[in-house]
This record gives structure tokens, C-alpha cells and sequence, in this order.
């Protein structure tokens, strides 16, 4: 995985985990905000003023965190006034990079070809995990933020003063419902299939097991007799649990072991995937290529040998009944 200790990476560490051995994601730590205005956000400095070509954001296709500033990109029709750099798929010695490959975009802002220069030449003296999502400020020559779950909520209305397409995914009157799903999503989904695959006792993995499963049969249970888990409209809830779901089959059934049942054994579940895989601009944020190509070569602890695997075959473009 690999961070930077006082500006000079270190790219030898394992994934943490605790001394039960179960995985510990770090908290991100760049947290400033764009606003309409350039006021502070909730948390972090002030002075990022929501501009048409200001701002640059950096991901990978294969991540789940990235993948999600690309929906909310899409959704509100961003693409005109944030472009993107995508990394390399392969994530080993050196972190993300930018080394030619198929898919990938360069740096065209600081010139860097591995992530952790971005954010050297952002802070010098940076120490911590070396993540994407990035949101970079061209004017500042800084990193705004890398937390996914915060750019979400600049790109949901932080440009809709400047011609954002329309649409509020985080709504006053469903915030209270929308924050209670995002937060036992991100503990038992999001971040419960990373606590299976990168456990290292069996009771860490049988610990986050269970809870995966359990909520994914409450969501099913949601899912029936409505399309989306509040309702009749899209919310940042569906968005946030959607790029796991894309992922399940594809990968996270056999390289992290969730193997319970298939996400094409939830009927609702399953439904509910496609149905948002078919909202308009979203199939261009998907890279299968990418998603299984990362995970099965870059985790080579849980992997050895890096062989992909041919299969499975996931239809995302099925009929919707």
C-alpha cells in the first residue's frame, strides 16, 4: 500500500490491521472544501471558490471511492468544468502511478508520474496514506481534499451556481435517513468487503462476514416494491453502496471471499444494480478492465501469482423487469 513519512515515501507496508488482525482503514486527512463562494467548508480552510476549470480530479477506474466522484461527475454534468487524471491500474511498489497503459490519463498539472509526488509538491512535508480520490486546485497548486465522501457533497451543490446540471442527491428533508443507511453501508458493505478480503485471522474475516451479509439482506428487503432504498428518487445513499455492488461478483465473491451468496442471488439486489448502471452517463464511469485487473495483480499477498481470472460474466446492460 505504502504512505509518506515527512515527504519521503516508504512503498514496503502491508494493508493495516490491528493486532486481531483485522484491517483498519485511516481516516483521510486533507479535508478543505469548495464552496459557491470560497467560505470554509465544515471542516479544513477557506478560499476554494467553486469555479468552472479550477479545480482537476484525480482517480483510479478500479477504486470504489474514486468511482463515486466520477458518477457524482457525471450526474451533475461536471465534465466540462472538472477533467480528470486516471492512473495506472496496477498498484504495488510505488502506489498509484500514471505509467502508460490503457485507460490511463497523465498528470498534466504537476507533471508527476506517481501519486505520492502529487502530493509532495502539494505539501513537502506530507505524511500519511497516499489515496484517490484527489480534488486539486490549479490555482493554489494544492490538494483540496481526498475524501470521496466529501467531494461527493461539493460536486452534489457546491457548482450549481455556475451550471451544474440540476439535482440534489443529498436533500434537507431525507439528510437524518440518508446519513443512518450511509453509515451502516460504509461499515458493513463499503468498507465490509475490505475487512473480509484483508483480514489476516480467520476470526476478522468470520467478524466482518457476517455483518456484509446481514446487511445486504436488509437492503434487499428494502429494495422490495421500490426502485431505490428511499424511495422513487436517487439519493447519495444508492450512489455510495452502488460501486461495491458493481464490484461484488466481478470481484470481491472470490479474491476477498465473499462468498455467501452472489449479488445475482438478491433479485431486488441485483435489479437495483442494473437500474443505476443504466442511469444515463453511468456505464461511460466503468472500467471492468481496470477493476479486475487492479485487485487481482495489485494484491499480491491475497493473489500471489496475479492471474485474473476470465470470469465471471456480469451483464449489466440486462433488462430491468
Amino acid at each position: 500500500m505504502g504512505r509518506l513519512v515527512d515527504g519521503v515515501w516508504h512503498g514496503e507496508e502491508d494493508f493495516p490491521t490491528d493486532k486481531g488482525g483485522r484491517y483498519a482503514r485511516p481516516d483521510s486527512v486533507l479535508r478543505h472544501w469548495v464552496t459557491p463562494d470560497g467560505a470554509p467548508g465544515p471542516t479544513g480552510e477557506g478560499g476554494f471558490k467553486a469555479e468552472p476549470g479550477r479545480y482537476h480530479l484525480y482517480i483510479a477506474r478500479a477504486c470504489p471511492w474514486a468511482h463515486r466522484t466520477m458518477v457524482f461527475r457525471a450526474l451533475k454534468g461536471l465534465e466540462g468544468m472538472i477533467d480528470i487524471s486516471v492512473t495506472n491500474w496496477l498498484m504495488v511498489e510505488e502506489g498509484w502511478t500514471f505509467h502508460p497503459g490503457p485507460g490511463v490519463i497523465p498528470d498534466p498539472n504537476a507533471g508527476v508520474t506517481r501519486m505520492h509526488e502529487l502530493y509532495t509538491a502539494s505539501d513537502p512535508h506530507y505524511s500519511g496514506r497516499v489515496t484517490v480520490p484527489v480534488l486539486w486546485d490549479k490555482q493554489t497548486k494544492r490538494i483540496v481534499n481526498n475524501e470521496s465522501a466529501d467531494i461527493l457533497r461539493m460536486f452534489n451543490s457546491a457548482f450549481d451556481g455556475v451550471g451544474a446540471t440540476p439535482g440534489d442527491y443529498y436533500p434537507a428533508e431525507l439528510r437524518a435517513e440518508i446519513d443512518a443507511l450511509n453509515d451502516r453501508i460504509y461499515r458493513t458493505v463499503n468498507n465490509g468487503v475490505y475487512r473480509c478480503g484483508f483480514a489476516v485471522t480467520q476470526s476478522a474475516y468470520e467478524e466482518a462476514l457476517a455483518p456484509l451479509f446481514e446487511t445486504l439482506d436488509f437492503l434487499e428487503a428494502c429494495l422490495s416494491g421500490q426502485p431505490y432504498l428511499l424511495g422513487e428518487r436517487q439519493t447519495e445513499a444508492d450512489w455510495r453502496l452502488w460501486t461495491t455492488l458493481l464490484r461484488f461478483d466481478l470481484v470481491y465473491v472470490g479474491h476477498f471471499k465473499c462468498n455467501l451468496r452472489r449479488l445475482i442471488d438478491y433479485p431486488n439486489l441485483w435489479a437495483y444494480t442494473r437500474r443505476l448502471y443504466q442511469t444515463p452517463g453511468i456505464a461511460e464511469t466503468v472500467d471492468v478492465f481496470h477493476i479486475k485487473h487492479h485487485y487481482y495483480e495489485s494484491h499480491r499477498g491475497i493473489n500471489p501469482r496475479g492471474i485474473v481470472p476470465s470470469g465471471p460474466v456480469v451483464d449489466f446492460t440486462a433488462p430491468v423487469v
